[in-house]
């Protein structure tokens, strides 16, 4: 079965004061479960903020590194989950359910892509 990875993309400034609420992290808790007892989801975590972060780029001869936040970069990737899915309408549903479990003050994106093997 193809696995899939979802790219959580978040504006950093424009979430929630205080970040997710006990209940935003209640219903992921309990989609996490339904996802893992249907042996979907393989992986699924939230990344700290750039602000901790750093990027390193390589301009062909070298490399350089850049301390976070990333002032110029408004689209933040916030998290991910690798699922094995049968196909990509799996994929996507699972992904649809992900961000359908937000409220309204959160304003968020999933990238999906299939896990190329081989």
């Amino acid at each position: 079965m193809p696995r899939y990875l979802s790219l959580v993309r978040i504006d950093e400034t424009a979430g929630p004061a205080g970040g997710p609420s006990a209940e935003l992290m209640r219903r992921m808790g309990e989609l996490i479960e339904e996802m893992t007892k249907a042996g979907v989801l393989l992986d699924t975590a939230g990344l700290t903020p750039t602000a901790d972060g750093a990027r390193v780029d390589w301009d062909g001869e070298r490399t350089s590194v850049t301390d976070g936040p990333f002032t110029e970069t408004k689209e933040v990737v916030g998290g991910y989950a690798l699922m094995q899915c049968k196909d990509r309408a799996e994929a996507l549903e699972w992904t649809r359910r992900f961000l359908k479990i937000h409220g309204p003050e959160w304003r968020l994106a999933c990238e999906l892509r299939e896990i190329a093997e081989g």
